[in-house]
C-alpha cells in the first residue's frame, strides 16, 4: 500500500517584480499554511517522507506543515525537478519514488497537482486551491506501479474558515 498526499503552496505574493521561482507567501498564504496543517494532522500515516519543490512558495509551505505536525525541518528534501507545472513530469516523479518509503507527502504546484489528482484520485476536483490538502491511496506495493487510487481525504482552506 503506498500513500500520497499533495499539497498544493499557500498563497504566494506577486507584489514585487521578482523571479517565479522566488515569489515568498503572502500573510493569507501563511495563515492558510498553519490552518490546513493543524487540521490534517488526524490523516497522517504514523511515519513518512516530505518532499518539495524548490521554490520559494512551495518550500515555505513545506516548512510551515512541518514545524505544526512536529516533522524535523532537516528531514526535508527539496527537489528541483518538483518546481514543475506539468502533471506527466510529476507523474514520472512520482514513480520513481524509492519502495523504501511507504508515505510521502509531496509539496507542488499547479496545474500538476490538479491533474495528477484528477489521474490517480476517484474523485473530481476541479481546482486543487492554494493550501489545499489531497491524500490518495494505492492498492500497490511498488510506486511504479500506482494506478488508478483511492482519494482519502481533501482539505481546502476555505472549509475549514
Amino acid at each position: 500500500m503506498k500513500n500520497l498526499i499533495l499539497i498544493r503552496h499557500a498563497k504566494s505574493s506577486w507584489d514585487s517584480p521578482i523571479k517565479d521561482i522566488d515569489r515568498p507567501l503572502d500573510i493569507r498564504g501563511i495563515k492558510d499554511a498553519h490552518l490546513v496543517a493543524i487540521n490534517c494532522k488526524l490523516f497522517l500515516p504514523k511515519t513518512y517522507l516530505i518532499i518539495s519543490s524548490i521554490a520559494k512558495r512551495a518550500s515555505e509551505t513545506a516548512i510551515v506543515f512541518a514545524q505544526n505536525i512536529l516533522y524535523p525541518i532537516e528531514n526535508i528534501l527539496f527537489k528541483e525537478e518538483l518546481y514543475t507545472f506539468d502533471e506527466t513530469k510529476l507523474e514520472r516523479i512520482i514513480k520513481s519514488l524509492n519502495n523504501s518509503y511507504d508515505n510521502v507527502i509531496l509539496f507542488g504546484h499547479n496545474e500538476a497537482i490538479t491533474n495528477f489528482v484528477n489521474k490517480f484520485g476517484d474523485v473530481f476536483i476541479e481546482n486543487v486551491t492554494t493550501s489545499g490538502f489531497v491524500f490518495l491511496q494505492f492498492n500497490s506495493e511498488a510506486w511504479q506501479s500506482i494506478e488508478k487510487g483511492k482519494t482519502m481525504k481533501i482539505i481546502f482552506p476555505k472549509d475549514l474558515k
